[in-house]
C-alpha cells in the first residue's frame, strides 16, 4: 500500500472564500463591456438627460402653468421633467406660452425619446449579452472534442501549456480547471476557456468536457490532490492520455497506479538538472534547451516513414534516441532496435522549426 507524502500548499485549496465559488465555465473573454458597467453608464446618461430637461424647464419656467398654485418652482421643474420623460404626463403642469411649447417640441420631445432609448437599450443589451453567452456555451459544448484539459494553472501548468502551444495546439482546444476564480479570469483574458471548481469532483471535470478530451495535464501543487484528480479523470475517460506532476518521487508509483500514463517528478527533475549543471554547465544548457519547446533543439516523437522502414537506426536523417515498438521503449543502441519497422515510433532530437503537424511532447518545463 502506498502512502501519499504531502508537501507545501496547494493551488487547489486557496482560501475559504475560493471554496465557496460557484462552479462555472468561463469562455475566452471578448472585448465586451461588463453588463453592470453598461447599466451604470447608461443610467448616468439617463440622469444627465433628466438634469438637462430640468434645466431647460427652469430657464423657461415663466411659460409653464401649475394647476395647483399657478407658480412653477424648482421642484415643479424636476417633477415635470420626470413625468414628461417617463411619458406619464399627468397634465397638472403644462406649457402655455408659445416659447415653452416650441421648446417642448424642439428639445423636450427629443430628450424624451433619447431617455426611453437609453433605458430600453440597456435592458435589451443585458438580455442580448446573456443570450449570446448561453448560445456560445452551447456551441462550445457541441463542438469541443479531442481537446486538452489542464488541471492547475500555476507555474507547472502554464509551462506545460506554453510547450503545447509552441507545437501548434490552438487555444480553442484547451480547457483550464482551477479552483481560483481570479486564475480563471486571467486564463479567460488570455483566450482560454476556464472552469472554476475543485477538479477532484467529477461534476467539475464534466463541465470541462473531460470525457471527450484527448489528453489531460495534471499540474496541482499537492501530490494527494494529483492522485484524486487522476483517479477521477481516468474513471471519466478511459482512453485519454494523462500526464501528471508530483513533487515527491515516492508518490510517482501511486500516480501510475491511479491511471497516469506518465508521471513527472518536479522536485527530482529540477534537482537532477541542477546537479548536471554543476558537473557540466554546457550539458545542463543542452537539457534545458531540449525541454524548452520551439527553440534550439526539440525532443519529439514521430512515426517511422516508409523510406526509413527496414533501415538501421543510424541511417535515419534525425538523431534517434529511442525506438518505441509496441509498449517497449528500446534505446538506440539496442540490437533489437534495428531494422526499423513501419509501425515503430521514433524519439528523436531535431532542430526546432514550425511543425507541419503537432508532435507528441515528451516532457514539460517545471
Amino acid at each position: 500500500m502506498f502512502h501519499v507524502k504531502l508537501h507545501g500548499s496547494d493551488a487547489m485549496a486557496r482560501g475559504a472564500d475560493e471554496k465557496l465559488v460557484s462552479r462555472r465555465i468561463k469562455l475566452p473573454r471578448r472585448e465586451v463591456e461588463k453588463p453592470l458597467r453598461q447599466v451604470t453608464r447608461r443610467l448616468l446618461m439617463a440622469l444627465f438627460v433628466m438634469c438637462l430637461t430640468v434645466l431647460i424647464v427652469w430657464i423657461d419656467r415663466a411659460g409653464y402653468h401649475d394647476n395647483a398654485n399657478e407658480k412653477v418652482d424648482f421642484l415643479d421643474c424636476v417633477y415635470y421633467a420626470t413625468v414628461t420623460l417617463s411619458t406619464t404626463g399627468y397634465g397638472d403642469i403644462v406649457p402655455y406660452s408659445d416659447s415653452a411649447r416650441l421648446v417642448n417640441v424642439l428639445l423636450i420631445t427629443p430628450l424624451r425619446v433619447l431617455f426611453l432609448i437609453i433605458l430600453v437599450g440597456t435592458t435589451l443589451e443585458v438580455l442580448t449579452t446573456r443570450t449570446r453567452e448561453e448560445w456560445r456555451l452551447k456551441r462550445w459544448r457541441k463542438n469541443l472534442r479531442d481537446h486538452t484539459v489542464v488541471v492547475g494553472f500555476g507555474t507547472k501548468g502554464r509551462s506545460a501549456l506554453q510547450t503545447l502551444l509552441a507545437t501548434g495546439l490552438s487555444k480553442e482546444q484547451v480547457v483550464i480547471v482551477d479552483p481560483s476564480s481570479k486564475v480563471i479570469d486571467m486564463a479567460s483574458a488570455e483566450g482560454f476557456t476556464g472552469v472554476v471548481g475543485d477538479a477532484t469532483r467529477s461534476e467539475v471535470l464534466l463541465r470541462a468536457e473531460l470525457q471527450k478530451a484527448r489528453q489531460i495535464v495534471i499540474a496541482t501543487q499537492r501530490d494527494d490532490t494529483a492522485v484524486l484528480v487522476t483517479l477521477t479523470a481516468r474513471q471519466l475517460n478511459r482512453g485519454a492520455k494523462i500526464v501528471a506532476a508530483v513533487r515527491e518521487e515516492e508518490n510517482a508509483p501511486l500516480l501510475r497506479q491511479s491511471g497516469a500514463d506518465a508521471v513527472i517528478t518536479s522536485a527530482s527533475a529540477a534537482g537532477r538538472l541542477l546537479g548536471l549543471s554543476v558537473l557540466s554547465p554546457s550539458a545542463g544548457t543542452v537539457m534545458e534547451d531540449l525541454i524548452q519547446q520551439g527553440s534550439g533543439l526539440d525532443l519529439i516523437e514521430r512515426p517511422v516513414t516508409r523510406s526509413e522502414a527496414g533501415k538501421s537506426v543510424r541511417d535515419t536523417a534525425d538523431l534517434v534516441v529511442n525506438v518505441l515498438r509496441g509498449h517497449r521503449l528500446l534505446p538506440y543502441d539496442d540490437p533489437h532496435a534495428s531494422p526499423l519497422q513501419l509501425t515503430d515510433r521514433l524519439i528523436t532530437i531535431v532542430r526546432a522549426a514550425p511543425p507541419t503537424s503537432p508532435p507528441v511532447i515528451l516532457g514539460s518545463a517545471e
